[in-house]
């Protein structure tokens, strides 16, 4: 299948998987859930939702119990949006890029902490003639 349409309908995907999540789902082990992609075979027949979930380890799997459960419900979302011969099985993942990119982050600004201010950059090149700073001198 070509490359362009699985991204199409990956997106489609991801679109449809964070309204349902957003605006439809009530329930109360879902919350705090951002949808960052989705990923769709090859035969349309089986997709990965790929998820961030703000809060404990403990707070992220229950998240993710609850949309495990309501994996139907937001397929049949899908159902009524894709206009294809097989609607894809939904999987949630947690995607743990979110939490390894802040990390990565702290540890920058701990290293750059460490080492101290950054020197001042100088200035090798002499100026140019004609520069406002000898305008200003010849007056």
């Amino acid at each position: 299948m070509k490359p362009h349409r699985l991204a199409r309908v990956a997106e489609v995907v991801r679109e449809v998987a964070s309204e349902t999540i957003l605006f439809e789902m009530r329930d109360p082990r879902v919350k705090g859930v951002t949808v960052t992609r989705a990923e769709v075979s090859g035969d349309l027949q089986h997709a990965k939702v790929y998820v961030s979930v703000m809060g404990t380890p403990k707070e992220q799997q229950l998240c993710l119990y609850g949309l495990r459960h309501a994996a139907g419900f937001i397929q049949s979302k899908l159902a009524h949006r894709l206009q294809t011969r097989f609607t894809p099985v939904i999987q949630f993942v947690l995607d743990e890029g979110v939490k390894k990119s802040i990390e990565v982050t702290r540890l920058i600004n701990e290293a750059l902490a460490q080492s101290g201010p950054a020197p001042e950059p100088r200035v090798t090149a002499a100026p140019a003639e004609g520069t406002a700073e000898e305008e200003v001198a010849d007056i």
